[in-house]
């Protein structure tokens, strides 16, 4: 039987982590907005927050120039403290792992790419992770023994339960490497979630997000909240089916828009019509260059999007419709084709208006949005994911 001190202890944990997730949420915030936001006392919160300030897990802080302030001595702020902790995001893609690191104060310090072989197994994945965080890590002065948690935007379903994709091994890898909880998702997800916090979706809640690039996935916020559905598959926009007497796709039906549309199904057809390319960049590169054969592959595939979008918003609703991955920055190539199919398809007579735009946030979207997992959802990390 717990003691009643024991039980005070918890009831205190409880109370500093509603603290440290405002904190880590909002940014800084002054006694009286926190006060408002985690429902604690007075009393309470200054005696929690003057242990963090105590323990150096937060600093008081000058609210910035032109914050409207009330009459006498202006509130300082409390905001975690910079120098405390670092939060570390991972995207590891088909072919290519991208690292972020951010610091307590939602400053990204630093930013990494590494290329792998896009038949790499879970666990390669997981040591050339490694390997890139250390030497990261070692070239620009970053000090691991901050790292508080990592999250990690990997491709395909994942839910609480990711062994039968491959994915527990590699989690658990980075976990036990680091001694520190790790966080996973999506990451089409994830680059949502990003989009949503710090880029082009930052002034909405209603979001349909997709990455069209090797691959084709999407992420949905909805009252400004992250879905993820039932079974960790909501935002899988490449695998409906436009045809389903089509070629079989590797999720196990036929004729998905991923086959049609993803990177090597361009090239293909690009190849096919006398224009062999080595990749998707130079696809990208020969369609800024308005190469005939580029532009129309190109175009066509983003009306077969388009279709897939406009289904998407009219279930969904959303305020805005953003489009990243390499493709999307061939602007109105891409944009155009999406806009006519929403505006032609979606609930043509609605007075609604929904804006279609490119992402804000580029190749590093995914990677951001590991560490915005971690600083905004808080979630509940399985205990298969924990450290050792």
């Amino acid at each position: 039987m717990s003691s009643p001190t024991d039980a005070l202890q918890r009831l205190r944990r409880v109370h500093e982590d509603a603290v440290l997730s405002a904190l880590r949420s909002a940014g800084a915030l002054s006694r009286a907005q926190l006060t408002e936001r985690t429902g604690l006392s007075r009393t309470t919160l200054f005696t929690i927050i003057s242990d963090l300030i105590e323990r150096g897990a937060a600093i008081e802080t000058e609210a910035a120039p032109g914050e409207p302030r009330g009459r006498g001595r202006p509130a300082s702020l409390v905001a975690l403290n910079p120098a405390a902790g670092l939060l570390l995001g991972l995207d590891l893609g088909r072919g290519r792992i991208r690292l972020a690191i951010a610091n307590a104060a939602h400053q990204v310090v630093t930013t990494a790419t590494h290329d792998l072989p896009e038949d790499a197994t879970p666990p390669a994945r997981a040591e050339a992770a490694i390997a890139l965080i250390r030497q990261v890590a070692e070239e620009r002065g970053v000090r691991l023994g901050a790292l508080e948690a990592v999250g990690l935007g990997l491709v395909g379903v994942v839910d609480d339960h990711p062994a039968p994709a491959g994915h527990l091994p590699l989690a658990r890898r980075i976990a036990d490497e680091f001694g520190v909880r790790v966080a996973v998702d999506n990451n089409a997800r994830l680059a949502a979630l990003a989009e949503a916090t710090w880029g082009a979706a930052r002034s909405v809640r209603d979001v349909v997000y997709v990455r069209w690039s090797v691959g084709v996935g999407g992420g949905f916020v909805a009252g400004g909240r992250l879905l993820r559905g039932a079974h960790g598959a909501s935002g899988e926009l490449g695998h409906v089916s436009l045809d389903p007497s089509g070629p079989p796709c590797h999720c196990g039906s036929r004729g998905c828009l991923e086959g049609r549309i993803g990177g090597q199904a361009l090239l293909d057809s690009c190849a096919a019509r006398g224009l062999p390319l080595d990749n998707l960049d130079a696809l990208v590169a020969a369609a800024q260059d308005r190469a005939a054969v580029a532009c129309d592959v190109v175009s066509a595939a983003a009306r077969d999007l388009g279709r897939v979008l406009a289904d998407t918003v009219t279930q969904l609703d959303p305020a805005l419709v953003v489009v990243g991955g390499e493709l999307a920055g061939l602007g109105s190539l891409v944009l155009g084709p999406i806009r006519e199919a929403i505006s032609r398809l979606a609930l043509p007579k609605s007075p609604r208006e929904i804006r279609v735009t490119q992402a804000d946030l580029g190749v590093n979207a995914s990677a951001m949005g590991a560490i915005a997992l971690l600083l905004h959802e808080e979630p509940s990390i399985p205990a298969h994911l924990r450290p050792a």
